[in-house]
């Protein structure tokens, strides 16, 4: 899984550099055929293709075709110890054809049939890099006509189990939109800016200070995108698109055997607007004195009572169970029950959905996702964009108010509750869009100073005659801490399962003693039954809101569920959450159960501090 997840240098998306609209003559001036060998493709698409099915008196003709293709530039170092272990530059050209038979109530997507998933992307490949008009044409062509014969057959096989069932869904498969055209000019990459290459040696060697650390990984990856999109209905679309981000993961045993991890995460909307080596030296020292930290940390008990989230923690907290939650779409038509449990048991399914004007966070809260914000108090927002991947112009939409359910987040398949897109179908490396946060903005008129926070805590503690309460600075991101495999896998074995149902990773927690107020850091603890429930009435709230940006996981099986939280550079869409500290009145901390492995024979080989 863990290399599924660092898949290619492919798996991207990304923000908008600029939402300037230029003329359609623009792809003609910069000598980019792409618009028009998607044009001239696509009409022929619209009046020619059809397949006629022996029995019937009606050929097949597709009702919706659609043309993407992602141009990408990507360079990517990484770095061990002040040493470069790879540097790599690669330009790639993809494209993704899907073609729909029926009609928008009801066609050949959204379906799981016994072969598995179908009907969700059509034929999706590598295409030539220079832009040349005839060789796009000609892949165009022959992927056109795979999509649609596909959607032919998966068609026929929905219709099938459909007419098994005792009562369908009256909900429409794809909703219409107005066309959009956004033809923006062509943005050059720029490497020349700064020496990534020198920088990952210069960032990576801050770990050297810490003999202890058996690995690490420091990884800058640094693109340059351009999208393109042209649907039947009309829709054109050329937009660029650049995302920068540093990466490290790095590991240790404790003194006992039990493995730690630890990680640092920065992104940026442009390569140049990434952190100075000073300040990332300086951030990954700060990892790698919490993870030296962890090391000598006694391990976590099984703890239940009042727990307090400060904002660097909070942020991460719900992106994780804000997720899932606010996807109005509907799940696809599944021929077997089993592909319904995964999605349940990944939180993939919204329990918000059906629930419009209940109220699931405390009346004082507000819930805002707003893919046109630029920054936040003067910190960057990642997630902003123009236009979403279906071609939709983003909107605001303010999701929950004074507590109560009022919107939810929705691409182009509807929902029980949404039938229209608010232009948030997102996704990355062409994979299928949904509805997916960009900048989420969580907002209370009822706070606490972080001390009064603190203060309420300790008061709850006594209260309840506890020896101790727990404070979470930090929580985990197991796709960059964990930095092999098998250390995934297992974790996904023995966690994955209940992540939906509110099992939660912090990964720098403390005891705090009530009589005196001093912190001990533990280790290895889990949260358990953590979920949209837990929301609704929380303890307290705080004023020192913090932009947390991070990746949203494209991974099947993990993009919009529990774990689509957990994403990188490498797999991921950007997004932010900005969000104070949160106190929970009762939450359920089990303690340490990591398998203990042999520690080194020999102590560390001497390390010097800097190359």
């Amino acid at each position: 899984m863990r290399l599924i997840l660092k898949f290619a240098s492919v798996n991207l998306f990304f923000a908008v550099l600029s939402c300037g609209v230029a003329s359609l003559a623009q792809a003609q001036q910069d000598k980019d055929h792409t618009l028009q060998a998607m044009r001239d493709e696509m009409a022929r698409a619209k009046t020619r293709l059809e397949l006629k099915i022996p029995g019937t008196d009606q050929p097949v003709r597709p009702y919706y075709v659609e043309y993407r293709l992602l141009d990408l530039d990507v360079r990517q170092v990484v770095a061990q110890f002040g040493t470069i272990l790879s540097s790599t530059r690669a330009r790639n050209r993809f494209m993704d054809v899907e073609a729909r038979v029926g009609s928008y109530r009801l066609d050949s997507s959204n379906f799981v049939s016994d072969d598995g998933f179908r009907g969700f992307i059509g034929p999706t490949g590598s295409v030539g890099i220079d832009r040349d008009y005839d060789s796009l044409r000609q892949d165009l062509w022959i992927a056109t006509d795979q999509a649609f014969k596909e959607a032919v057959e998966t068609y026929s096989r929905k219709q099938a189990y459909l007419s098994s069932l005792a009562r369908q869904s009256d909900i429409d498969d794809f909703s219409k939109v107005e066309p959009v055209q956004l033809i923006e000019p062509l943005v050059a990459p720029d490497w020349s800016t700064r020496n990534w290459d020198q920088e990952a040696r210069d960032t990576s060697a801050a770990l050297r200070a810490f003999p202890q650390i058996y690995e690490s990984r420091v990884t800058y990856y640094l693109v340059y995108a351009t999208e393109y999109l042209m649907t039947s209905e009309g829709t054109e679309i050329r937009q660029n698109r650049s995302y920068a981000a540093i990466e490290a993961g790095l590991n240790a045993l404790a003194d006992d055997g039990v493995p730690l991890n630890h990680f640092y995460a920065t992104y940026a909307r442009i390569p140049a607007d990434l952190p100075s080596v000073d300040a990332v030296r300086k951030s990954l020292n700060v990892t790698g004195s919490e993870l030296m930290a962890l090391r000598a940390a006694p391990a976590a008990q099984d703890y239940t009572g009042p727990v307090l989230f400060e904002a660097r923690a909070a942020a991460p907290l719900l992106a994780q169970i804000l997720g899932p939650a606010v996807n109005g779409s509907r799940p696809p038509v599944s021929f077997t029950p089993v592909m319904e449990q995964m999605l349940s048991g990944l939180g993939g399914k919204s329990d918000w959905v059906g629930r419009l004007g209940s109220r699931v966070l405390p009346a004082s809260v507000s819930l805002v996702d707003d893919p046109g914000a630029k920054d936040f108090k003067g910190v960057a927002l990642l997630g902003k964009y123009a236009v979403d991947e279906e071609g939709v112009r983003a909107q605001k939409v303010t999701l929950v108010e004074n507590g109560n359910v009022k919107n939810e987040l929705m691409s182009r398949r509807p929902g029980p509750d949404f039938q229209q897109s608010n232009g948030h179908g997102r996704a990355a490396f062409l994979n299928d869009a949904k509805p997916t946060m960009s900048n989420m903005l969580f907002s209370s008129t009822e706070t606490l100073t972080p001390a009064d926070l603190k203060k309420k805590l300790l008061d709850a503690c006594r209260a309840e005659k506890l020896n101790y309460c727990i404070i979470v600075r930090e929580m985990d991101n197991p796709t960059l801490s964990l930095l092999h495999q098998e250390d995934f896998s297992e974790l996904l074995a023995s966690f994955g399962g209940g992540a939906g149902t509110g099992d939660r990773l912090p990964l720098v927690l403390f005891r705090v003693y009530p009589d005196t107020g001093r912190e001990e850091m533990v280790r290895g603890s889990r949260i358990i039954g953590l979920n949209t429930r837990a929301l609704r009435n929380l303890a307290g709230i705080g004023n020192d809101n913090f932009v947390y940006n991070y990746m949203q996981s494209q991974v099947t099986g993990f993009a919009g569920t529990a774990l689509g939280a957990f994403g990188s550079a490498q797999g991921g869409i950007p997004a932010s959450v900005v969000a104070p500290s949160l106190l929970f009145d009762e939450l359920e901390v089990r303690g340490a159960r990591g398998e203990a492995k042999r520690l080194p024979l020999l102590p560390p080989p001497p390390m010097t501090a800097t190359k």
